[in-house]
């Protein structure tokens, strides 16, 4: 099987089930999913489309992740599990970026031209993320586990939720080394309801604070 040896460099650093390369290299879907796609990439660009659909669907079929081979994809490119996961045809990826099963990047349009995702470098996908149309996705960017994307996210940014919202912006520069730990991204939904849950409390001690003295006015004038 044909593979770039950066991309295998990639699972070795970002995979710690990986027993050694050549466990990667026969039994990793993911990097088969990747190396695959390089294959059909190269037949696709110089026009033998038919071939590179060929390796494209038996790719799908081995390895349940389908990338489109007119997608454009950088150096170090890594995909766990692989299973899920779907990159449309003008999809753009930078280098050292990592998505996990599930994830989609996909259009919102069925005309031709640029209808996909751009991604930069060192970015992280969690599992079962959705990003749509085409919109820019800055470096360094960390998109959280089953989070919608729709609209552009600035370069040094997390993005959680549905429809995703940047949660923090700048200071926050992803290590591959901890691209697992979605669990310590924040949950928006869990931070709404703690501020409506205070301001239902604050609500409740000021209408008690009305009736104590309210009674106390009625008290007064009995």
């Amino acid at each position: 099987m044909y593979y770039e040896p950066e991309d295998l460099k990639a699972v070795m650093e970002r995979d710690p089930a990986i027993i050694d390369e050549e466990d990667a290299i026969k039994f990793h879907p993911g990097f088969q999913a990747v190396s695959m796609y390089r294959e059909s990439h190269k037949l696709w660009l110089k026009g033998d489309f038919k071939k590179a659909r060929e390796i494209n669907y038996k790719a799908h079929q081995m390895t349940g992740c389908d990338i489109h081979p007119g997608a454009t994809i950088g150096k170090r490119f890594f995909i766990d599990h692989a299973t899920g996961v779907v990159i449309g045809e003008t999809t753009i990826i930078g280098d050292d970026v990592s998505i996990y099963q599930g994830v989609t990047l996909g259009g919102v349009s069925t005309s031709k031209g640029k209808r996909h995702p751009t991604l930069g470098n060192r970015i992280v996908v969690g599992a079962g993320a959705i990003v749509l149309g085409d919109i820019t996705i800055g470096d360094d960017v960390r998109i959280g586990a089953g989070s919608v994307v729709v609209k552009d996210v600035p370069p040094d940014c997390t993005v959680v939720g549905v429809p995703g919202q940047i949660i923090k912006c700048g200071g926050v520069r992803v290590d591959m080394k901890d691209a697992l730990d979605h669990n310590k991204l924040p949950d928006v939904m869990e931070e709404r309801i703690a501020k409506l849950e205070a301001q239902i409390e604050a609500l409740n001690n000021t209408v008690l604070a009305l009736r104590d003295e309210n009674s106390k006015l009625r008290g007064d004038r009995e």
